[in-house]
């Protein structure tokens, strides 16, 4: 058996042990300590945690698949950066992703391939600055948690964590060590997303009500593959029904909003639709023997809704199951105007005709985000269309200052536990439930995040 039959193998069986088999124990599927404790906190890092500025970025990869192999890229053009290991179930990948380093005159960097829990030994080195963590789901939390717990600061893919446990772990081992958990949602740099930012801060659109966001997008063959997210990301789909992926359409809007700095989410209700999709698609490209011709937990179309502290709200789905086209909604209601996307349009009480829509475009020119005129020819042609770029040239300029990163490990665990609150209210007739304050009140005097200006 090949290489790549030996990790689709390891993979799937990982993913059923996290997935399946932890949730049937009771323990948390995401490498959570049940029970982590809640009391205390650190005031001084929840207002505004900045480390010590770092000359250079030393970076730590550990999952180097396609979006990591991304972000590798992205890293080996911006200045100030030294990919010195990579961890990786997959050797030859890793030995690939090591040589588009030594292609760029860079040291080779030291590979990590013994196994699944290779990371630790990643961790050890007294080398690194910084661990980048793109991995499947379930390791979110336990890769995190060790790199910090080493005195590394810590980069994570999205979502941060899937169980409350999970959540509180990356809060409290943040605070603890006194090390940076960055949750990279890469959408909180898109470039709508960034000018309608600067419309809200600039008061365009009047008070903020209401907003919406979304994650649309079929996956279904993806789901079925039997590479990359293949592998594992089905799995989720077997035994869980919320909104397993709430972070791309709530980043940006939370922003908005600026939940933890002066705004929180309090209370949430979800329900599901049917689930149809996934054993339908089954049935039309599979065997019938195939065991993936099943019935799944995981309802077509999932939609939540949150009241915030301030009495704004908000309105979140999640669909990967559907022949739909792809969107994350992104609308902004205030008390002067509107701006939605998918297709971008934006209407202003005064400045818009009658009650039709006008083109976003016709705004650039006056709201572009500092950030976007600053890069964009750098971003050109880097991943979702330059924004992962500006994620990751924002995480080192941020880590060289020793300012404040956009986005904190509060931010990771507000966006992400949303993924187990809305599988509670599911599975309890859509019963509102609170969220948790992983800011312990902080969040009533924290500034907005930077976001580059």
């Amino acid at each position: 058996m090949g290489r790549g039959s030996d990790r689709r193998e390891f993979l799937k069986r990982g993913a059923v042990a996290g997935v399946g088999l932890m949730v049937g124990r009771g323990a948390p599927a995401d490498g959570a300590v049940p029970g982590a404790g809640r009391a205390g906190g650190d005031p001084s890092y929840a207002a505004g945690f900045a480390a010590a500025a770092l000359e250079r970025v030393r970076i730590g990869f550990v999952g180097v698949g396609l979006q990591g192999g991304s972000h590798v890229e992205n890293f080996l053009r911006i200045p100030g950066v030294e990919i010195v290991a990579i961890c990786d179930v997959d050797e030859p990948r890793a030995r690939e992703v090591a040589s588009w380093v030594t292609g760029a005159d860079r040291p080779a960097p030291t590979l990590y391939t013994r196994g699944e829990t290779d990371f630790k030994r990643l961790c050890e080195r007294d080398d690194l600055d910084l661990v980048f963590n793109a991995t499947p789901w379930r390791w979110h939390v336990p890769v995190c948690v060790e790199a910090m717990t080493a005195g590394k600061h810590t980069a994570v893919e999205v979502p941060a964590a899937y169980t409350v446990d999970g959540c509180w772990q990356l809060v409290e081992t943040a605070e603890k060590t006194r090390r940076h958990c960055v949750m990279m949602e890469n959408c909180c740099y898109g470039r709508r997303e960034m000018m309608i930012l600067r419309m809200v801060r600039e008061g365009l659109l009047g008070e903020l009500l209401h907003v919406e966001g979304a994650y649309i997008h079929d996956l279904r063959a993806i789901k079925f593959s039997d590479r990359n997210e293949g592998l594992w990301r089905l799995e989720h789909s077997i035994s869980r029904n919320g909104n397993l992926y709430p972070t791309h359409g709530i980043g940006p809007v939370a922003q908005c909003l600026d939940i933890n700095r002066g705004d929180r989410f309090e209370t949430l209700v979800s329900m599901s639709s049917n689930a149809r999709g996934l054993r339908l698609y089954a049935e039309k490209t599979l065997e019938a023997v195939d065991p993936r011709v099943r019935d799944y937990a995981l309802g077509d179309m999932n939609t939540s809704l949150i009241r915030t502290a301030n009495g704004r709200t908000v309105v979140l789905q999640h669909d990967t199951t559907s022949p739909r086209p792809y969107s994350r909604i992104n609308l902004v209601q205030g008390t002067v105007g509107t701006v939605t996307g998918y297709p971008d349009r934006v209407h202003i009480e005064g400045q818009s005709e009658g009650h039709g829509w006008e083109e976003l475009e016709a705004y650039r020119e006056r709201f572009e985000h500092p950030l976007w005129e600053k890069l964009e020819r750098e971003a050109e042609g880097a991943g979702h269309g330059g924004m992962d770029y500006l994620e990751d040239y924002r995480l080192i300029e941020c880590l060289r200052a020793g300012s404040a990163t956009d986005m904190d490990v509060y931010d990771a665990a507000d966006w992400s536990v949303i993924c187990a609150l809305s599988e509670t209210s599911v599975a309890e007739g859509s019963r509102p439930v609170e969220f948790p304050d992983f800011t312990r009140g902080a969040w009533k005097s924290r500034a907005p995040a930077a976001m580059g200006g």
